[in-house]
């Protein structure tokens, strides 16, 4: 009888891993759980919606900022010292937040936090992933995707549940405990390393790459009001965030090694391939949580905190599908592991296509369950074999780059979904066929997704986990070195 995830991991990864899942848990929540307070935030601080929704954006646009610095961070730090100041950062930030006297202030402070979490996303996946290999990742990442998986749909129902029984400045205290266990775990569990070989901060590629992501971020969260993408305020950041990603590709290319961030990871099929799902499964996660809980608000009729308590059956099914997905990835290998797991999340959307305000809410419980079991098979397997064959050193750039093709996948997912839900609505007239048209482009993300999912490596070469790919990566970034 086989023995227990637990048993067969090395016990300092394992260690390494319980210690960043517990801080990262308040930055993954973070993310959503202010999402259902922008109008009590608005009438508390006396501002406006437009205002108050800065307090998100804020957060976004930090994030776009940090994370393409990650990597050179970690390599000037060390990844134990980096993980706690950021942690330290964030709970900042946290405190800072629930003293706010004003819609400035709490803007102001969200920056904060988005600092600090902006570094401990893709630091954490990298931590796990050096410090593990082979078959041990999947099982790894199974513990990761659960809070990667579920906080976005949690988030806003413990937000919910938070404002019926206490006061706006409880979202931001609540993150204080978990960061106090967050660090004491770090400090006490986390191994023991100085920085690596000193790298020269690429300061022409931060000048472009960040700037670009925060061009990109900010003109995809305006897409929302009223004119989409034709509106100024998406247009101009958009272009000029598109012009300086292909600046910064250029100049990374030329670069190589030195780069801010190494481009040459992308040559790795396993990291192309889990990139370009991670987008899609990012469109398809945040994209659909703009239109699960307003179909359920405008259609059905529910409010805030009721359309949140109607998503739970996502979240559930995600819990539940944690640990098969781990058990199908051994078995499988991750190719048809996501392709499973993609198909589940196409099928359980389509009832939501042909809904309107009188289908049963039984059969989209069950649909929403179904959606998260797929959503929580789906990122197991595309995160473990990202980092397939990469040397050590390359797993921070790999990081970054899957990270980030999350984060613009969930942008452009909610941008897309809004104005087709807008365009639609102005073109028949009717809510339930504009969300039917919506859910149909959801779908259509899965389908896409699933077809990808075949470029994703078999079974063996997580298995083995390629060490002569390893090998030669290795060789080439020496070589690389060398030449620079």
């Amino acid at each position: 009888m086989p023995s227990s995830s637990a048993s067969r991991i090395d016990p300092q990864t394992l260690r390494t891993t319980i210690a960043v899942l517990v801080g990262g848990i308040a930055v993954i929540l973070d993310s959503t759980i202010v999402s259902v307070a922008l109008h009590e935030l608005a009438a508390d601080l006396d501002t406006g919606v437009d205002t108050i929704q800065w307090v998100t954006t804020g957060y976004l646009l930090a994030l776009g900022v940090v994370i393409p610095l990650v990597g050179w961070l970690q390599s000037r730090m060390g990844a134990k010292r980096l993980w706690i100041a950021s942690l330290a950062v964030f709970l900042l930030g946290s405190i800072l937040c629930a003293v706010a006297w004003d819609a400035s202030s709490l803007i102001a402070f969200r920056v904060v936090q988005g600092i600090g979490g902006g570094a401990m996303v893709p630091l954490m996946t990298t931590m796990i992933m050096q410090a593990s290999r082979g078959p041990e990742r999947g099982r790894l990442m199974a513990m990761v995707a659960l809070p990667t998986a579920v906080g976005p749909i949690l988030g806003p129902v413990i937000g919910g549940l938070i404002l019926g029984v206490a006061d706006w400045r409880w979202l931001f205290l609540v993150n204080v405990p978990l960061c106090l266990a967050g660090l004491l775990l770090a400090w006490r569990m986390l191994p023991a390393d100085g920085p690596a070989t000193r790298v020269r901060l690429d300061v022409v590629g931060l000048v472009l790459l960040s700037p670009a992501l925060v061009g990109l971020l900010f003109g995809l969260s305006n897409v929302t009001g009223d004119g989409g993408f034709a509106r100024s305020d998406v247009l101009a950041p958009m272009i000029g965030g598109l012009v300086l990603l292909a600046a910064f590709v250029v100049w990374a290319l030329r670069r190589r090694g030195a780069a801010l961030v190494d481009l040459r990871v992308l040559r790795s099929r396993p990291t192309w391939s889990a990139s370009a799902l991670l987008f899609l499964s990012g469109a398809s996660l945040y994209g659909a949580m703009l239109l699960l809980p307003l179909y359920f608000q405008e259609l059905r009729g529910a409010d805030a905190l009721g359309a949140g308590l109607l998503l739970i059956p996502q979240g559930v099914g995600s819990l539940v599908s944690r640990t098969a997905a781990a058990r199908l990835l051994e078995r499988l290998g991750a190719r048809g592991v996501a392709a499973i797991g993609f198909l589940l999340v196409g099928i359980a959307t389509i009832p939501f296509a042909f809904a309107d305000a009188n289908t049963s809410i039984w059969l989209l419980m069950v649909a929403l369950f179904v959606r998260g079991l797929g959503l929580g098979i789906v990122i197991v397997p595309v995160m473990t074999v990202a980092f397939v064959g990469l040397p050590h050193d390359k797993v921070p750039h790999a990081s970054i780059v899957t990270r980030v093709a999350q984060q613009v996948g969930g942008s452009v997912g909610v941008a897309l979904l809004a104005v087709i839900l807008s365009a639609s609505a102005t073109a028949t007239g009717s809510p339930a066929l504009a969300f039917d048209a919506a859910f149909w482009w959801a779908v259509g993300f899965t389908v896409v997704a699933v077809v990808l999912s075949f470029a994703l490596p078999g079974r063996k070469a997580l298995a083995e986990d390629d060490p002569a790919t390893v090998a030669a990566a290795e060789r080439e970034a020496s070589e690389a070195v060398a030449e620079v």
